[in-house]
């Protein structure tokens, strides 16, 4: 051992041979909503043999082990605009378990019907915010966590070319120069390597890119949600429509009760309906903390487990018509993980690039976004903010990708997580059966497999319905808002 001028004592590990466990066409880290999406794509799209790693023994990531049970914007206006492989995840439903999740259906977006708009105002996202300058109806599912993961299996498990390795904790990437060659794995066999011709970091918080010596930001706005860990649990015994309806009846006593109910918890908390109206989910938000650092992670655990009893005690005896039966149903097995790394990309997204209705030539997914600029309109998300700037045949799609400290609240979320990771899985798999790598990927390519084969609907492509163009054209892109002028004033462009 030897001392370190400032980090204590070090110790110097003796050089080791590794096993290589494996060789494939693709290798992606990580079997979250992004990495899960990206593995099938890639099988989808004619890669011979595509390697998921998962450090948990389930996929989906925060979806469901972290429990966040809702997955928001996957329409604007009439239009159903995130479809691939997020909206498979509830055609699939439909038929295995259709009891499993609610959300104003295909057919009922856009729709403004009173009585619908009555039904599906108590469930946050289902319609347009009152702030909007129409009230429709919105795709937005809420959903059961374990009928999800068990339809996440089977979509693993029906391609044939997909080998799944779970408990495995990818940990180092294998470098040759600036191009990655693999990377190498922690589990209960040991340390061991995977080779590959292309590897996706779908990891959430960039733990391969980081050492692969791409560019990254490590810090958020401390204002933003990505600031903030989480760790979501379960009531149930709860009547929420019974409270939601009080809610609407009773604005300035509803917002006492959530103010009070942060200071039993000591941070801010509330919660969310489920697919079930005897069933909630508390999600939470505690500031100034970031989900790679061992002290945060142990304080948020803590934090929050500590905080139920008194939590549910209090929704008891301040709110007993609809919450007098309250009892925790389950805690979250995983940390509910918001932003710690960014990608430093080939691309950065920007508010100013929704503020202006940015066009990309190398466009991969074109979503409504939550919170941002331009009324929900579709933004339009570039191939170049999961391409690394430095490392070759390494892709970085999910909530670590290529946004400013602000922008990345607004696309970090589940669909743009499944929208990034699909698009990555078919570039990956062009790279491979075109002999190319990732920097110079056909990427005319790739949007047409994406569109004509994967069900996503990109602009300026075959499959774009022109109805969709003309009203985005007729709305200005959602472009005209008060917010979006003022990010365009900022910045001395003349509109």
């Amino acid at each position: 051992m030897k001392v370190g001028a400032k980090m204590g004592k070090t110790y110097v590990e003796a050089a080791n041979t590794l096993p290589v466990s494996d060789e494939c066409d693709v290798l992606v880290v990580g079997g979250g909503s992004a990495g899960h999406s990206a593995a099938i794509a890639a099988a989808r799209a004619g890669c011979e043999k595509v390697v998921l790693m998962e450090r948990f023994g389930y996929f989906g990531g925060d979806v469901t082990g972290g429990y966040v049970l809702m997955i928001p914007a996957l329409s604007w206006h009439k239009y159903s605009m995130v479809r691939g492989l997020q909206e498979e995840w509830f055609t699939r439903l439909d038929k295995s378990a259709p009891e499993s999740y609610i959300s104003p259906s295909l057919d009922e977006i856009g729709e403004k019907a009173p009585v619908k708009l009555d039904r599906w105002s108590l469930i946050h996202g289902c319609v347009t915010p009152a702030t909007s300058s129409e009230q429709y109806l919105v795709r937005a599912p809420y959903y059961d966590p374990n009928q999800l993961k068990i339809e996440m299996d089977l979509m693993i498990q029906e391609e044939p070319n997909i080998k799944v390795l779970l408990h495995c904790w990818g940990t180092k990437p294998i470098m040759d120069n600036d191009t990655i060659k693999g990377v190498i794995y922690e589990s209960k066999e040991g340390r061991k390597a995977i080779m590959a011709k292309i590897v996706i970091d779908a990891t959430g918080d960039g733990d391969i890119y980081s050492q692969a010596g791409a560019p990254c930001f490590i810090h958020n706005a401390s204002e933003t949600r990505c600031n903030k860990t989480a760790l979501v649990w379960r009531m149930g015994g709860v009547d929420f429509e019974l409270f939601a309806r009080w809610g609407q009846d009773h604005p300035e006593e509803l917002a006492s009760f959530r103010q009070e109910m942060n200071k039993v918890a000591g941070y801010p908390t509330f919660f969310l309906p489920t697919e079930r109206n005897d069933v909630v989910w508390f999600n939470n938000w505690l500031p100034n903390l970031n989900c790679i650092d061992l002290e945060d992670i142990k304080y948020t655990e803590f934090t929050v487990r500590n905080s139920i009893r008194r939590l549910i005690k209090f929704c008891r005896e301040y709110m007993p018509a609809a919450l007098r039966n309250a009892y925790l149903l389950d805690i979250a097995p995983q940390l509910g993980s918001r932003c710690s790394r960014r990608l430093d990309g080939e691309h950065t997204i920007t508010r100013l690039d929704f503020a202006t209705a940015r066009k990309f030539d190398d466009v991969i997914a074109w979503h409504s976004v939550v919170g941002m600029v331009n009324e929900g309109a579709p933004v339009e998300l570039p191939y170049g903010c999961i391409l690394p700037k430095k490392t070759e045949n390494l892709l970085c799609p999910g909530r670590h990708f290529s946004a400013d400290e602000m922008t990345i609240d607004g696309v970090s979320l589940i669909p743009q997580c499944v929208g990034t990771g699909q698009a990555a899985g078919v570039a990956a798999a062009v790279c491979v059966r075109e002999g190319t790598t990732t920097h110079n990927v056909n990427i005319a390519r790739v949007q047409k497999i994406l569109c004509t084969e994967q069900d996503v609907p990109l602009p300026r492509q075959e499959n774009t319905d022109p109805e969709l163009v003309r009203e985005l054209e007729e709305y200005k892109y959602g472009t005209m808002t008060k917010a979006a002028k003022k990010i365009r004033e900022m910045a001395g462009l003349d509109w």
